[in-house]
């Protein structure tokens, strides 16, 4: 997409309860949040100034440009002896669409402790309340083939349906040549999903990537996935499912 293509941004309510974590204390707590969304990109929680421990903020120098949003002021946060710069940002003139978020504020995702949905974890980036997943059992046949040989064959796989996503399929570790693949220390966290380790399986270039993951505890909505596997379609030969 050009740099300059129209990109749509809409700022709408919450009600749930969102809590940010930093060294023991809890940074923001708010049941008045607005969720921003830009483009294609996660949309992203904004607390109410009035809903943040302004005693642990100091306002920075620091600025940012967004061609959509405008300038943004920046705040480093200091709790204890944990302090970290400039991991709060805000608008306070912010452009068109994006006005709601006026007198509100956000973290880098990485750089605080938590986040709080409620009373559960919520990782990796907010949630898309229009994003939905359904996971269905199927009689199926998946086959998975990498380097020539079959590494998987089932008729006992989860198709998983996430909006905007192509399906994946989950497959019974029985079902599964476990010799083929190794373990990872990479383990990426989905915040629909939960934390899913990695595997790993030699390329046809003799590289060795991560090829496939798993979920050993998800959340309850999608509980049939737990400790099945999944294969990146682009990182085996083929992963082949029946049409009936």
């Amino acid at each position: 997409m050009p740099a300059d293509a129209p990109v749509a941004v809409r700022v709408e309510d919450q009600s749930k309860r969102y809590r940010v974590l930093f060294n023991g204390q809890t940074l923001a707590d708010s049941v008045k949040t607005r969720l921003l969304f830009e483009g294609k990109h996660h949309p992203v929680i904004y607390f109410p100034l009035a809903d943040v421990r302004q005693e642990f903020l100091t306002p920075t120098a620091h600025t940012s440009v967004c061609p959509h949003k405008g300038t943004a002021s920046y705040w480093s946060v200091k709790v204890g002896d944990k302090a970290k710069d400039n991991i709060v940002w805000g608008y306070k003139a912010p452009l068109g669409d994006s006005a709601g978020i006026a007198g509100h504020v956000s973290f880098y995702w990485k750089e605080v402790d938590g986040w709080l949905e409620e009373d559960m974890p919520l990782l990796g980036h907010a949630r898309n309340p229009y994003s939905r997943i359904d996971t269905l059992r199927s009689g199926r046949r998946v086959t998975v083939k990498h380097r020539g040989e079959v590494i998987a064959d089932t008729t006992r796989a989860v198709f998983l349906y996430e909006t905007g996503l192509p399906p994946r399929y989950y497959i019974p570790m029985a079902d599964v040549r476990r010799d083929q693949l190794g373990d990872s220390a990479l383990k990426p966290v989905c915040p629909c999903k939960g934390e899913a380790p990695y595997l790993t399986a030699p390329l046809a270039s003799g590289e060795v990537k991560e090829i496939a993951w798993y979920y050993k505890e998800p959340w309850p909505e999608v509980a049939l996935i737990k400790d099945l596997l999944a294969f990146y379609p682009d990182r085996v030969d083929a992963i082949e499912v029946a049409a009936k």
